[in-house]
């Protein structure tokens, strides 16, 4: 099996070097790969100890990233190195002034992950969520370096939790794993079927991140303007199929104000989505000394401000639940207000917890939105109801950061 594992890895850039002809993506991957051992050798300074935090992406990275300023400030003697696999974290995260060196995670080798571990030696290592790179835990656990796994969740249809020669070898790599912090009770029980005992339930880091975000939203004038004090949906991270739902909601109100922030803000995008609205719309870009109050649309075609447009919103839609899965919808309900979101959340602890405790809604096509939209917005003794669930919830989930601290430095 771990020659078959090589094998794959090695395909796998193969493919990715192929994919790079004709994906941007793709070429951000590859360029990192090759630049990534040595901008190590270059910018690695061992006169203060290291620790390693590594992220796959953006999502992940939301979630090391309270970790990481906890850790700055509490032990301000470590360095932090921060990784990231997938060019959608690095490419936007790349200057995190908390992190003392940020690159691309090498592809997992031996060979690679042996040099990676002999220019960095870290300390400590912080895997976030996923990630289960075979070579890197293997040489970690053999140097003895401790790895955690922080906002981990598992679920029983994991590989890990089968029978078979596949999924014993999967095992392998989670029996070198030091400590695990888990989001759910459930996933404590998985690993403790497996006679792994090693584990802590924290909840997700994501909830203490969130919450410093509220602390710093900013107030945004041309939003306050164009709200104009009347409803409110914010549509953040939106993709083609979310949008579509909302265009029909559109069609049938003509007087609930509509914010797009789309995931995707490149120029094509945002002129398909003009395109097909049926009202005119305002450019957040382009709204300097527009008359806002008359405008039921406004497209927000800029990243970063998002998470401070909540603040704003009485109902707020979460995109991606008719792709690959939905994007935060924390940073709406920090806010207090009702979120909704697409059929594909399951894999998403948080949106099912809060779509269970009543904040949250779920919807398979415009009618079923429509619906929720009407009742949200003409009831404003519910949308009080379901702010106090929010509150209840978020008040619940704060403080994992701290406990994986306390129980890291402790440990060792």
């Amino acid at each position: 099996m771990n020659f078959l594992y090589q094998i794959a890895i090695r395909f796998y850039l193969l493919a990715a070097r192929i994919s790079a002809l004709f994906s941007e993506k793709a070429r951000f991957f590859i360029r990192g790969q090759q630049t990534v051992l040595p901008y190590l050798e270059n910018k690695i300074d061992h006169q203060r100890p290291i620790i390693w935090v590594h992220c796959a992406s953006l999502g992940e990275f939301e979630q090391g990233r309270p970790l990481i300023e906890q850790i700055k400030k509490d032990h301000p003697a470590y360095q932090i190195l921060l990784t990231f696999f997938s060019p959608s974290g690095y490419e936007i995260r790349k200057n995190y002034e908390q992190a003392d060196y940020i690159c691309y995670l090498p592809i997992d080798t031996v060979k690679n992950a042996r040099r990676f571990i002999d220019l960095v030696k870290p300390e400590k290592v912080f895997f976030i969520k996923y990630e289960f790179w075979y070579n890197y835990i293997k040489l970690l656990h053999e140097k003895q370096i401790p790895i955690y796994l922080v906002s981990a969740i598992f679920r029983q249809e994991q590989l890990f939790f089968k029978t078979g020669f596949r999924a014993k070898w999967y095992r392998q790599v989670l029996q070198k794993v030091t400590h695990f912090f888990v989001q759910t009770e459930a996933s404590g029980r998985l690993l403790s079927s497996i006679g792994m005992n090693n584990y802590t339930v924290t909840g997700d880091t994501r909830f203490d991140r969130v919450a410093e975000i509220v602390s710093k939203s900013k107030q945004l004038p041309l939003i306050e303007a164009f709200k104009n004090q009347q409803k409110l949906i914010v549509a953040g991270s939106s993709w083609a199929p979310d949008e579509a739902l909302l265009i029909d909601f559109l069609i049938q109100d003509r007087q609930t104000k509509i914010i797009f922030a789309p995931h995707e803000v490149k120029e094509s995008n945002i002129q398909r989505l003009i395109g097909q609205l049926p009202v005119g719309s305002v450019r957040y870009s382009q709204c300097e000394g527009k008359d806002l109050k008359q405008a039921q649309v406004l497209i927000v075609d800029t990243i970063g401000i998002l998470s401070s447009i909540y603040r704003y919103a009485d109902v707020a839609y979460i995109g991606g639940g008719f792709g690959v899965g939905i994007h935060n919808t924390l940073e709406a309900a920090i806010y207090n207000i009702p979120v909704i979101f697409g059929p594909n959340y399951l894999r998403f602890q948080e949106a099912v917890n809060l779509k269970a405790v009543g904040a949250a809604f779920s919807v398979n096509d415009s009618a079923e939105l429509i619906s929720i939209l009407n009742e949200l917005l003409d009831d404003e003794k519910l949308r009080m109801k379901i702010a106090e669930k929010c509150r209840y919830f978020m008040a619940q989930n704060l403080g994992a950061t701290q406990q994986v601290l306390k129980e890291v430095f402790n440990i060792l």
